[in-house]
């Protein structure tokens, strides 16, 4: 079979959707150099200020769950145009918070904003990219991500000076990549994937062709007939052999992204250093340091991703995050939790999670699943995920300042570890695999361990 990928419109197909990962990464990030702000502003306390920096992820997992369900019914590209506008209007109203109260509530709405981006931008990327780029693509997400992190954390610092209404203009900002992602949206076509599920054949096929030539395009068109052809739409399918297993990964993974530390480093990390003995000037400047490391190294998930497989850079990259963390524990029990110490431990924690675990968690996570119930299955691990980032979000603070440095810096090390073993153990690599051959494997995993419980067979497929 003769594949002619169009590179460019592959790459500007996923570009585009890649960018509400950019707004998903802006409004994750925005609060950390605006956090010291708020506490000051409205008198915050541990739990108050760990609720500021959670609520919009408590949002985050009402609008995954919804999105997940609408888009198998309205398409990925209208509801990413529905998810660009909210994201404006949000970045809009939290910047202009007259109380605590309604700050919180703008930015639980904007949670809504970015969980719908968080399952919609990822699953538009596997749905336009063929098999052999689908990694570098899924990566494109990720990158998305620590850019918006990153020109969050320049945002902080070039506004940290000119007053304490600082923060509301570093929240208006948003409206700007808001703005640009909708106008890049507007030109976009639909994944052929869901044009096949709305019976729209023909465009879907035009689509296909653009993207990988036509010969290409008819087999890929056949394989896509027959997945989708199943029509399972409601949440009790997600129990059918065959699926189970996956969101069972899914969800798992979905977990340990986060408890193993990720967003304490992204969201709190000028109020650890500070504790580390840095001044507030020199806290926010230093995010530029880890927000420059974390894109870094996020490019080089570009080169690797492909070339070596999804499920051996979990491995590796989270083995490295235990081993940064156990250095951080030993500082803090050492009483060596000292400002430069800490921040090149930082620097290397985020050195394996950005190479390794953050492109390969958003590209893998919508492979696993079969095309037609992607938009539902996805919901499971996107939701999860919310959920498990929210709850360290909000208690961080707590466990930080009550509980201890070693102790917290200890538990994340100990769940980075067993994010390595259960990869290990429970991950199927699918690296350049069709997403319909990704969804048989499955298949015959299930039919394997129906046929081993019943005693027909003993160790086969």
């Amino acid at each position: 079979m003769k594949t002619n990928i169009n590179f460019y419109y592959v790459i500007l197909l996923a570009a585009t959707a890649a960018l509400g990962g950019l707004l998903f990464g802006f409004d994750i990030a925005i609060i950390t150099g605006a956090g010291p702000f708020l506490t000051e502003y409205f008198k915050l306390s541990d739990l108050s200020l760990g609720w500021a920096f959670s609520s919009l992820l408590f949002g985050c997992v009402l609008g995954s769950t919804i999105a997940g369900r609408l888009t198998d019914f309205y398409g990925r590209k209208k509801m990413l145009l529905a998810v660009a506008v909210l994201f404006a209007i949000t970045s809009l109203g939290t910047g202009v918070a007259p109380s605590f109260t309604a700050f919180v509530v703008a930015r639980f709405i904007g949670g809504l904003a970015v969980g719908g981006a968080s399952i919609l931008s990822p699953m538009y990327v596997a749905e336009v990219s063929p098999p052999s780029v689908r990694g570098r693509m899924g990566a494109l997400y990720q990158m998305s991500i620590v850019t918006g992190i990153l020109i969050s954390y320049a945002i902080n610092y070039a506004l940290r000076g000119i007053g304490p209404a600082n923060w509301r203009w570093m929240f208006i900002t948003g409206v700007i990549p808001s703005m640009f992602f909708f106008a890049m949206l507007l030109s976009a076509p639909e994944t052929p994937r869901y044009l096949f599920m709305a019976g729209k054949e023909q465009q879907a096929l035009a689509i296909l062709e653009r993207i990988a030539g036509e010969e290409s395009a008819e087999f890929e068109a056949s394989e896509i007939r027959a997945s989708v052809s199943k029509k399972r739409k409601a949440w009790r399918d997600l129990l059918w052999p065959g699926i189970r297993r996956p969101i069972l990964v899914g969800f798992c993974l979905a977990i340990l992204v986060h408890v193993s530390g990720i967003n304490t480093i992204i969201d709190y990390a000028p109020a650890i250093l500070k504790s580390a003995g840095w001044k507030i000037d020199a806290a926010l400047f230093s995010t530029l340091i880890i927000g420059a490391t974390n894109f870094a190294f996020t490019l080089v998930s570009f080169w690797v991703i492909d070339r070596y497989g999804r499920k051996p850079l979990y491995v590796v990259g989270s083995l490295g995050m235990t081993a940064a963390l156990v250095l951080l524990m030993s500082a803090a029990l050492m009483a060596r939790f000292q400002s430069a110490i800490v921040l090149v431990y930082f620097l290397g924690y985020l050195a394996f999670f950005s190479s390794c675990i953050g492109p390969v968690f958003w590209t893998l996570v919508p492979e696993i699943f079969p095309n037609d119930l992607r938009g539902t299955a996805m919901a499971v691990p996107v939701l999860t995920q919310w959920i498990s980032n929210a709850a360290v979000v909000l208690f961080f603070p707590l466990a930080f300042n009550r509980i201890g440095k070693a102790i917290t810096f200890g538990f994340l090390a100990s769940m980075a570890l067993v994010q390595a073993v259960f990869t290990w153990l429970f991950v199927p690599e699918t690296k350049n695999k069709p997403l319909e051959e990704i969804e048989e494997y499955w298949k015959r995993i299930a039919v394997s361990a129906s046929v081993a419980r019943s005693g027909e067979s003993e160790g086969s497929l």
